[in-house]
């Protein structure tokens, strides 16, 4: 299914979230995953400890993708996935995706107190 093409409505960032992000680094992912993020989190690793939180549309596609990407290529970094941020295609494989995830020991956090 054709979507978040580039230039297009569906491509474009909710004006709260671009505001949010004050001119940080937003990466273009042709697919589900993105090596680039990989590439570049590792280049931030070599140069201190970091911990990495994930949040995103959808958790059963790009987030469980992304997620499992960065814990092959980081397997000693702290994955967080906050789940009150990220969505699915149905609330069934959204925790299903948060399962998968908790069980490739990537840190689910459920709720925030």
């Amino acid at each position: 299914v054709v979507h978040c093409v580039k230039g297009t409505y569906g491509w474009e960032l909710n004006e709260t979230v671009a505001r949010a992000l004050k001119g940080a680094p937003v990466i273009d992912k042709p697919s589900f995953g993105s090596l680039e993020l990989v590439r570049r989190l590792q280049e931030e690793q070599s140069r201190q400890e970091i911990q990495i939180e994930l949040v995103g549309l959808c958790t059963d596609i790009c987030v469980v993708s992304n997620a499992l990407l960065l814990k092959a290529a980081m397997p000693e970094t702290e994955i967080f996935v906050d789940a009150a941020c990220c969505a699915g295609v149905t609330p069934e494989s959204h925790r299903a995706a948060l399962t998968t995830m908790k069980m490739c020991q990537i840190q689910v956090v459920e709720s925030r107190t």
